[in-house]
């Protein structure tokens, strides 16, 4: 026990001389004493306040943004133009138009056929009367640098309506 004893007389020594080391904050004194000398306060002035001006609402005659609105590309409408549902859809009717490339044409027999590509890389041969896209696009007519769909689009409730499209050839 008196080893211990010893020990702690000895860890008790060490604070007590660490504590009262000979350490001085008189360049901290200095500073804490002379930060504020020469310090003005100035409070810049508030703004001046805007008087209210009233406004008055004038836009109730134009369209609503909200509302569906005619399509700009439309060429014809007609209450009796609609596509055909029954008819058995094509494989390239389902993807959108803008997924398709046409990447190249080819003539056989006087007849131009185009050649699409699919989205997964898959090449496809098409006819004037075949079905591309979405939105009932049938192929009108087929050259060496484009194919002309004729599509029938959905405008309002129940309301079809014919726009034509066309598919560039990719360079």
């Amino acid at each position: 026990m008196n080893k211990v004893n010893r020990q702690i007389m000895l860890l008790l020594s060490a604070l007590l001389v660490a504590c009262e080391g000979g350490s001085s904050y008189s360049d901290l004194e200095a500073f804490v004493s002379t930060a504020g000398e020469g310090l003005a306060g100035h409070v810049d002035p508030l703004p001046a306040v805007k008087t209210y001006e009233s406004f008055t609402y004038t836009a109730f005659d134009i369209p609503s943004p909200f509302a569906p609105r005619k399509n700009e590309q439309v060429q014809h409408v007609s209450s009796d133009l609609q596509p055909d549902l029954n008819r058995r859809k094509e494989f390239l009717e389902s993807y959108p138009l803008e997924s398709l490339q046409m990447v190249g044409s080819l003539e056989q027999n006087e007849i131009f056929y185009g050649v699409i590509k699919s989205p997964e890389g898959t090449l496809y041969r098409v006819a004037v009367g075949n079905y591309l896209g979405q939105d009932f696009g049938q192929i009108r007519q087929i050259s060496e640098s484009e194919i002309r769909l004729r599509e029938i689009i959905q405008d309002g409730v129940n309301e079809w309506t014919e726009r034509v499209s066309t598919l560039m050839l990719k360079n």
